[in-house]
């Protein structure tokens, strides 16, 4: 009996299941307001994401990272003189991200539920992990993963060890999510399908080349045409 092309389903979490940028880019938007004396917003938007850049690899990706990344902006455009309860303004930014109720992208549910009767599905995101199992559980998705894997970054090694320990190897696998630099290409590197399903929102670190000349790219417009494409492949 010749053996199926797909056992098992990565899945992103932030913005290919749940809202998450646009929660980001809202605090962006009161932290230029804030600083609105000191900079014009488009120079202050740049100055943080330069911020971001060099900070990931202290502080990871997430609420908390990009706190640290508002407040070092804040000293850097102030030149040290940002008042305290400006940066007490700041971290509020980050408690109300924390607290924000969880809200569910289209076709998630219904996609979950269809894909997980006939594969293996994994949950492979990256961030805090404070944050994410938070967003999980606050999701009601939980029940439809076989595995969770937060991770710090996501790169052709850490996909192969993910659908190794948790499928039938990268060749048999699919990672699904709305970013190319993250979710897609690393995994057509490791072997495996990357299937592309845009959010309007993008953040900036997250840009890259679609990589259009690859079989095992895929694009979708929204989560609810993964069905048809995994009986495609078959």
């Amino acid at each position: 009996m010749p053996q199926p092309a797909l056992t098992t389903i990565g899945f992103d979490a932030d913005d290919t299941l749940w809202q998450n940028e646009h929660f980001f880019k809202m605090t962006e938007a009161r932290f230029a307001d804030l600083l609105a004396e000191h900079a014009e917003a488009e120079t202050i938007a740049s100055r943080l994401l330069d911020t971001e850049r060099r900070n990931i690899q202290f502080y990871g990706y997430g609420i908390k990272g990009f706190v640290l990344s508002m407040i070092e902006t804040a000293i850097e455009i102030t030149e040290g003189r940002v008042p305290a309860a400006t940066i007490a303004e700041i971290m509020s930014y980050g408690r109300a991200m924390s607290e924000h109720p969880v809200e569910t992208l289209p076709h998630v549910h219904e996609t979950l539920a269809e894909i997980s009767a006939a594969f293996r599905i994994v949950l492979v995101t990256k961030g805090d992990l404070f944050d994410q199992e938070r967003k999980l559980a606050q999701s009601g998705l939980g029940d439809y993963f076989d595995a969770v894997e937060i991770v710090s970054d996501k790169t052709p090694d850490v996909y192969r060890r993910i659908f190794e320990r948790h499928g039938d190897g990268p060749a048999r696998s699919m990672m699904v999510g709305n970013s190319l630099k993250s979710d897609v290409i690393p995994a057509i590197e490791a072997g495996g399908h990357g299937v592309h399903v845009p959010h309007q929102l993008s953040w900036g670190l997250e840009h890259a080349e679609a990589p259009t000349d690859e079989a095992r790219f895929h694009v979708l417009a929204h989560l609810g045409e993964l069905q048809d494409l995994v009986r495609r492949i078959g």
